[in-house]
């Protein structure tokens, strides 16, 4: 029997955030016919020294767009300012129609501990959504979901107030030229923006093929330090002698507010991981009642 299409909705804020957080596992899923949508809450239009604003949003909405199909992936920005982002009720409101709308099996989005307003605000708009997805009350004209999908948090190095913890870790070497590939594609980040806001613009070669290798070689080393800090979880996840070689990962942390992730669940949404030992999952800590004083 073939297993229906998993649904894959990764969230970030800026049009390049789910990729470089997320895009080696989302190649996987692609690859092996699952449907992933790529979102950007707002349209980037603040993410340029020379350029910013509706100009700049288009730009990056193409750029994005380029990047999906690189993958296989449909990638939906937003029109909501770059900067801008907080808790307002309709932002709220949008986010439940967004995941009502693609039903997904599984979210991903930013943590809410992060140097970025629009990063916290994603996680915190994504996790208020939550369990309002399944309220047929609340945003009535768009169908609710029975149950809450499993929600995952990408990979950060904030250790406060609380750092992240990799539940899980994927192995993404053999996607590592495809990454590359899609992150390509966002030429006015990686190639204008963050070069300027981080000085070293100066070292960006200005012919495209050695352009694209040095992007590739910045990632690497970006990206390489995490297999040994999250060494453990890849022994663990793909044995001693496999899990010794990996060199680029992506790590998720499941979030508490979504369904959990028991065994069943983790092979059904990563069926490209080995086979988990039983261990009850990551379970979500459920309601419970406080005797009052």
């Amino acid at each position: 029997m073939t297993e229906p299409k998993l649904r894959i909705l990764i969230i970030g804020a800026h049009p390049d955030d789910a990729d470089i957080k997320a895009g080696g596992t989302a190649a996987k899923w692609c690859q092996a016919g699952h449907e992933v949508k790529l979102v950007s809450l707002t349209n980037g239009q603040a993410g340029h020294h020379l350029m910013p604003g509706p100009a700049l949003a288009e730009r990056r909405r193409a750029e994005a767009q380029a990047a999906a199909a690189i993958i296989g992936a449909t990638y939906q920005v937003g029109s909501w300012p770059d900067g801008f982002l907080d808790d307002r009720l309709d932002y709220r409101l949008s986010v439940i129609r967004l995941i009502r709308e693609f039903r997904p099996d599984l979210v991903i989005t930013h943590r809410t501990s992060d140097y970025h307003p629009d990063h916290r605000f994603t996680g915190l708009l994504v996790q208020d959504a939550s369990y309002l997805v399944t309220v047929p009350a609340i945003c009535p004209e768009t169908p609710p979901l029975v149950a809450s999908p499993v929600i995952l948090y990408f990979w950060d190095n904030f250790q406060k107030p609380c750092r992240f913890e990799p539940h899980i870790v994927v192995d993404i070497g053999p996607e590592f030229d495809r990454l590359v590939a899609m992150l390509d594609c966002h030429r006015s980040q990686f190639y204008e923006w963050l070069p300027y806001n981080g000085g070293y613009a100066a070292e960006v070669p200005p012919e495209p093929g050695a352009r694209r290798a040095w992007l590739g070689e910045r990632l690497r080393r970006r990206i390489r330090p995490l297999a040994d800090r999250y060494r453990e979880p890849l022994l663990r996840t793909y044995g001693p002698e496999q899990g010794r070689r990996v060199e680029y990962v992506e790590a998720f942390e499941v979030s508490e507010y979504g369904a959990p992730l028991d065994p069943a669940a983790r092979a059904r949404l990563f069926p490209f991981l080995p086979a988990a030992a039983p261990s009850g999952g990551i379970q979500r800590k459920e309601w419970v009642d406080v005797p009052e004083e």
